[in-house]
């Protein structure tokens, strides 16, 4: 007997045009991460040097992270319905090379202004990929596959994150800045191309024939979707990307306190870094065995539980006890993101991405102001301890999404 899983109108994969184009779909979808990724973590390898060049304050430098950010995040849900209207391929195409501009102009920049316009084009750019891709790997793949996909397709942007700031920092030793972000923008036009040409062409959502769609709804009707499902996961991804930002933001302050060098701190965060990219990878894949509930409730008690752990901790057990951290602290994103295709309807997917990034994203910008004012009132291990109980939050608010994901998966 067909599941229910597999009759929904949206969910078989073959109607999307085949392995070929599931493929095609997946490989542009992590490509397009893993660069606009690389270009959004590219900004600090580039703080320092326009800081030197251009004589800038520190709040000047916290600006120009903060307004690419703030853009990606603000222009997110526009890209989504944009998309819409004028066509996926077409709008992800336009935007990477619109984040490939932006790149091009800073290297061009002869000032502050000039800079913060060509950070601008370049977050607006960006704010196309995360709606429009997330939305591509969903469409093309179905029920547990979906989970499973989205898992790889966020360990691509984590590649990039590690890849391109590294390849540009590298070329930084050997040719002045200004070319280095001129390759790097070239780098983004060339893929702008690709996107366009090897996109694939999704039409209107289609369906099972009606003779046999009636035979299968005979004996399993497909499940009505609660309107409420889809702000709860949001409002967890909201929290889950909190706690993220929050304590990233504390970590270092927390080994400068434990004895550690600026080197040692170094080496901690990239290991909490690197522990996140196994974490995306490996919990969307534990989740498509366990189910959506128990992955994230033992990703989010782990993360509850470690960093409490950390608090005593000497500096040595800490740094240890970090990628197994990581990997629980970035692994509930990779289920949640996944989680949303189950959510809501297939027409409204690409939006409802573009919400649930801005969002998330959203709310890793605010959540270090907000914990800061935590720590200046209770000091670092008042903020760290606040950290671990909104994690917890989270818990009763998966538990009550059990409804949305009863429903049987295939595998």
């Amino acid at each position: 007997m067909t599941t229910t899983a597999s009759i929904r109108s949206d969910a078989p994969a073959a109607l999307e045009g085949g392995k070929h184009a599931r493929r095609r779909a997946f490989g542009v979808a992590c490509g397009a991460h893993a660069l606009h990724d690389g270009y959004t973590d590219l900004i600090y390898v580039m703080l320092p040097v326009w800081q030197a060049e251009f004589g800038l304050s520190y709040a000047a430098v916290g600006l120009l992270r903060g307004l690419f950010a703030g853009t990606m995040a603000s222009f997110q849900i526009p890209s989504g319905l944009l998309a819409e209207r004028l066509g996926a391929p077409l709008v992800l195409a336009g935007g990477t090379a619109l984040a490939a501009l932006g790149y091009c102009l800073a290297g061009a920049s002869a000032g502050f202004v000039m800079l913060l316009i060509a950070l601008f084009i370049g977050g607006l750019g960006a704010s196309t990929q995360h709606p429009i891709a997330s939305a591509l790997v969903a469409r093309a793949f179905s029920d547990v596959h979906s989970l499973k996909a989205l898992g790889g397709y966020n360990f691509a942007g984590d590649l990039g994150k590690m890849t391109l700031p590294a390849a540009v920092a590298l070329m930084l030793t050997v040719l002045p800045w200004r070319p280095a972000l001129a390759i790097a923008g070239a780098l983004g036009f060339a893929a702008a191309v690709i996107i366009f040409l090897l996109m694939p062409r999704y039409g209107t959502e289609q369906h099972l024939a009606p003779d046999a769609a009636a035979n299968e709804t005979a004996s399993i009707a497909p499940k009505p979707r609660n309107r409420r499902w889809f702000p709860t996961l949001l409002f967890i991804g909201v929290l889950d990307s909190a706690t993220r930002m929050g304590f990233l933001t504390f970590l270092p302050f927390m080994l400068e306190a434990k004895g550690a060098s600026l080197p040692t701190i170094g080496l901690a965060l990239t290991l909490v870094f690197a522990g996140g990219a196994v974490g995306k990878l490996a919990c969307a894949f534990i989740g498509a065995r366990i189910g959506t509930i128990a992955i994230v409730c033992l990703t989010e008690v782990m993360t509850a539980g470690l960093i409490l752990a950390l608090l005593p901790m000497p500096l040595e057990a800490t740094v240890i006890a970090l990628p197994v951290l990581g990997i629980a602290l970035n692994g509930t994103s990779s289920v949640l993101y996944g989680s949303v295709p189950d959510l809501v309807d297939a027409d409204r997917r690409t939006r409802a991405f573009g919400i649930f990034y801005t969002g998330t994203i959203g709310a890793g910008a605010v959540a270090p102001v907000l914990y800061g004012l935590v720590g200046d009132a209770f000091g670092v291990n008042g903020a760290v301890v606040t950290l671990a109980v909104v994690v917890l939050v989270t818990v009763p608010l998966v538990l009550s999404l059990k409804s949305a994901f009863a429903a049987p998966r295939t595998v």
